[in-house]
């Protein structure tokens, strides 16, 4: 057990407890934490707003920078966005993720399990990760 779901309460595996990490940190709005201001992805700032090249940047940049400050279990190769031409007019914008997955990275461990992929999805001001 690595973790705690935190919505059921039941034990967590290592690589779900990362997962469900992510999509605290990427739909936390900076400030929002008390005791923690500058937690957070900062994603939220920039949802709805027009979808421009420099607007996916600045979520690739942001995403990158959230993970590795606040989740040290991955760390970031690539993002990519992801979704049709008709989603994205809609606003369903959703990304592919390339990390180096370190198991043991929260306890000072940097070495590298294996490279893997996920998916991040945003609705309704929040991050769900597509395993």
């Amino acid at each position: 057990m690595a973790g705690v779901d935190r919505v059921t309460g039941r034990p967590l595996a290592n690589l779900a407890s990362a997962f469900q990490s992510v999509e605290v940190i990427l739909s936390t709005r900076l400030g929002e934490r008390v005791m923690r201001r500058e937690f957070g992805g900062g994603m939220a700032e920039l949802l709805g707003r027009l979808v421009t090249p420099q607007l996916f940047v600045a979520f690739q940049t942001l995403i990158a920078t959230a993970i590795d400050l606040w989740e040290p279990r991955f760390a970031v190769r690539r993002i990519v966005a992801t979704g049709s031409v008709d989603g994205i007019r809609l606003g369903q914008v959703s990304f592919a993720i390339e990390v180096d997955y370190r198991p043991r990275g929260h306890l000072g461990d940097d070495r590298v399990e294996r490279v893997m992929s996920f998916g991040l999805a945003f609705g309704q001001g929040r991050a769900r990760v597509i395993a």
